[in-house]
């Protein structure tokens, strides 16, 4: 896979909570639909992630870089369909309508700058959110998220003292 795409996302589990082993258990195929009632509608769900950045910005790998990870689901991006052939996923700890850490912000940008340098087709590669390429269907990482930070985060320190 030659990714092209950064594609941002928010996820929690239990909706709204925090915390705990049911992400992980999520990306690895491995959540108990007991084990909270809605972990029953999402029974068989096969999602995954390439990066999950937790509200401590600590940072987890689930699908190694050059790997096709199934976060983006049915999804375009400028004419160009199945955005999980092309894209890394990094999800975030959080939910549409509550602050993302500041801690997280920074482990973002600096995941994100870690990417550019080191993966050539992703120097200048477009950073969406999930509800850019799947318009409609989804809508994390939400309003809560300040793609303005992260813009302000990406501009490389000599440019920000002048």
């Amino acid at each position: 896979m030659q990714p092209a795409l950064i594609v941002i996302h928010g996820i929690s589990l239990p909706p709204g909570q925090f915390g705990g082993p049911y992400i992980d258990q999520l990306f690895t195929n491995k959540l108990d639909p007991a084990g909270h009632p809605y972990f029953r509608e999402i029974a068989g769900v096969q999602v995954s992630s390439h990066l999950l950045i937790r509200r401590s910005g600590d940072v987890v790998q689930f699908v190694p870089l050059p790997r096709r990870a199934w976060h983006a689901g049915k999804s375009s991006f400028k004419g160009r369909h199945q955005c999980n052939d092309f894209s890394v996923g990094i999800e975030l700890e959080g939910t549409d309508d509550r602050a993302y850490t500041a801690a997280q912000y920074r482990r973002l940008a600096s995941v994100i700058r870690v990417l550019q340098r080191g993966v050539p087709s992703l120097a200048e590669a477009p950073i969406v959110g999930h509800s850019d390429v799947a318009p409609g269907r989804k809508t994390d990482p939400g309003s809560a998220f300040d793609w303005a930070r992260l813009r302000a985060l990406l501009v490389p320190r000599t440019a920000r003292r002048r």
